[in-house]
């Protein structure tokens, strides 16, 4: 596998709870957000979903679709702003240490 697989799949959950806490958004929308900046599948993103719902950082509403049937939509839980700003610290830590690293000798 790729390093920038690696780097896709620990940052995705932070990428989609970002989209998430701008506005409610459904599967493919998120899919499509996400693929203006990082290239991913469908596949790759139910999962991350899943799991958010799971851990209670988003909850999911069912919205009738002018285009279609009903779709699942994904709203933020206070628990997931909370879990987001965690993440965007940890990120900025991490990306600053590997840059000193780059930098050094």
């Amino acid at each position: 596998m790729r390093a920038s697989s690696q780097f896709k799949k620990g940052a995705l959950e932070m990428c989609v709870l970002h989209f998430i806490q701008k506005e409610d958004r459904y599967g493919y929308e998120l899919t499509q957000r996400v693929n203006q900046f990082i290239p991913i599948t469908e596949g790759a993103l139910y999962p991350v979903l899943r799991r958010l719902v799971k851990e209670e950082y988003c909850v999911i509403y069912t919205k009738e679709s002018p285009d279609g049937p009903s779709r699942k939509y994904y709203q933020m839980t206070k628990k997931g702003i909370e879990y987001l700003e965690t993440l965007e610290r940890d990120w900025d830590e991490f990306v600053e240490q590997v840059s000193k690293l780059r930098e050094a000798d």
